[in-house]
């Protein structure tokens, strides 16, 4: 008769196509019963990979992805990628083995109250709920664009069910964008309408609301000047766009930012770093904010509309009909002469003679490319990520750990991204010391992806750290890392590698991509301590007090 475990299977494949996950007692039979299914599944090395392959895989193709581990140490195991997907309001299902019905035994943790410390949901399956529970977790994920652990206590999941499996495949229930009031809406008509310098300013919830169209229409409409936060670039017509907005922005681009009158902003949350820790814009100007939150994420809000992204600016364009365009983009020279684009070259090397990250990473943007998909562990690396690559939509592009501040699931987010798209050039780039943590899943990375690269920011220590501490004056001695050959151990598991010491040493990289072959090849770039990235600089501007130890 079918078990607990061959219900769960049935019910999820009837509604996504792929899991990540490591074997354990805990999910031995729904792994057994899946073989039987059409979900596609990708083994990782470590638990947490599980849930940052999921992650990375529903930030770069929309779908939701399944994560699966044993419980105990192995659930414990997914703590912080879990926390990072409740942060990233991505919709994940782990599906985890549990204590027994009967009780914890000596080995065995309260589960349930480790995921509410992280803010994901519960379900507890029942022997007579495996179709309904598994729905119900599938259903909580995508309605609240959250995290939600699905968990099989140890002794059902081999026991027949004592449900149907006939609702199984039943379309899931979601709901329906929620629309903007129409006052909020007149409201908002009411502030653009006195704009003279208007600016959009887009994140992924534009994206995820299928909002570009629209945007791109009022844009027109306004002649705003437009930008993006760092995870929703490339939604708009890029004669007239600033490019990523904040720490991570162009100098000149910003300065012309903080010049607008009116600020439009759609799904963007206006966290410290988009806005410059508050410099972004102007002291004068009025603040519009189009969410799905119930109010402001910013005190600087002047207006607020709470409601779907797309819906709410069609509401907009509806009330501007009239609305003449204010001229404002095409006065601006610096969109035709690039000046407002232009990134600092950096130099061949750096003072000490390792390559300077900018030159690096402008050079890479140059090589690989354009159909590619990319995830950034998290470290001060991502900065010049930010700056030197070019993005062409925001499901092209997942800065993972952003959310969580954490670093180290770089390797299994790129499993989830080369799963979710195996057409494109897959790109992983991380720091050293975020590597050596994320070290399991290097082979999972490199049999997962079809064709990419890894590229390593090593600068022989945890970067941030010297950069906000060390060259402060603090002991750095914890903050360094003894020199690692990565190359070697790509090499190890599969990959070509190359250690990269100067910009030529890219030319093998260079005629590698060109070849067209399949494979991975990591790129272990010895780069230099002695640049800071220019947001990390915003960063020790407004918390400078944090960074001068007592005694030096």
């Amino acid at each position: 008769m079918p078990t607990v475990s061959a219900h769960i299977a049935t019910t999820l494949a009837a509604h996504v196509t792929d899991m990540f996950g490591v074997m354990g007692n805990g999910n031995a039979y729904l792994l057994d019963a899946l073989a039987g299914t059409t979900v596609a599944y990708t083994a990782v090395r470590h638990e947490a990979g599980t849930v940052a392959a999921a992650d990375a895989y529903y930030r770069t193709n929309g779908h939701l992805a399944v994560a699966t581990s044993t419980y105990g140490p192995g659930f414990t195991n997914t703590i912080t990628p879990l926390a990072e997907a409740v942060k990233a309001r991505t919709p994940l299902l782990l599906i985890t083995g549990s204590a027994p019905t009967t009780g914890l035994r000596p080995w065995d943790v309260d589960q349930a109250a480790l995921c509410r410390a992280v803010g994901a949901h519960v379900i507890t399956v029942t022997q007579d709920s495996p179709v309904a529970s598994t729905r119900a977790a599938l259903e909580h994920a995508l309605a609240n664009r959250t995290a939600v652990v699905l968990e099989i206590p140890y002794d059902l999941g081999g026991l027949e069910a004592q449900d149907a499996v006939d609702h199984a495949t039943a379309p899931l229930a979601t709901p329906s964008p929620r629309p903007p009031r129409a006052q909020a809406l007149d409201d908002a008509a009411a502030v653009l309408r006195t704009a003279r310098r208007p600016l959009l300013l887009a994140g992924r919830g534009a994206f995820l609301s299928g909002a570009g169209d629209a945007m791109r229409t009022l844009a027109a409409r306004l002649g705003a000047v437009t930008a993006s936060s760092a995870l929703g670039r490339g939604q708009f017509d890029v004669r007239y766009d600033l490019g990523v907005a904040g720490g991570f922005g162009q100098e000149k681009a910003m300065d012309l930012a903080g010049t607008a009158d009116v600020v439009l902003v759609i799904g963007a949350g206006l966290n410290q770093f988009t806005m410059r820790f508050g410099a972004l814009i102007g002291e004068h100007a009025k603040v519009i904010q189009l969410d799905v939150t119930d109010a402001p994420t910013s005190s600087r809000v002047n207006a607020f509309v709470s409601g779907d992204a797309r819906l709410s600016v069609e509401g907009l364009i509806a009330r501007l009909d009239s609305t003449a365009s204010t001229g404002w983009r095409e006065s601006i020279t610096g969109f035709s002469d690039g000046t407002l684009s232009v990134r600092e070259p950096g130099e061949p090397a750096a003072s000490d003679g390792l390559l300077d990250p900018r030159s690096l990473t402008a050079r890479l943007n140059e090589i690989i490319p354009a159909d590619r998909v990319m995830v950034n562990d998290g470290g001060h690396f991502l900065g010049w990520v930010n700056q030197y690559f070019d993005v062409s939509a925001p499901d092209r592009f997942a800065m993972v750990g952003t959310p969580f501040q954490s670093i180290g699931l770089g390797l299994p987010s790129l499993v989830g991204a080369a799963v979710s798209r195996p057409e494109s050039f897959s790109v992983l780039c991380m720091g050293d010391g975020g590597g050596l943590m994320a070290l399991a899943d290097l082979e999972s990375a490199v049999r997962a992806t079809r064709r990419g690269a890894i590229i390593v920011y090593n600068d022989a220590a945890y970067g941030a750290e010297i950069h906000l501490y060390g060259l402060a004056g603090f002991d750095k001695r914890p903050m360094l890392i003894s020199g690692v050959d990565f190359a070697g151990l790509a090499r190890s598991v599969g990959a070509d590698a190359v250690t990269v010491s100067t910009l030529d040493d890219l030319d093998v990289f260079e005629r590698w991509v060109a070849s067209g072959d399949d494979g991975v090849m990591l790129l272990d770039c010895r780069i230099s301590q002695s640049l800071r990235a220019p947001y990390q600089e915003e960063v020790i501007e407004q918390n400078s007090a944090l960074f001068e130890p007592a005694a030096v």
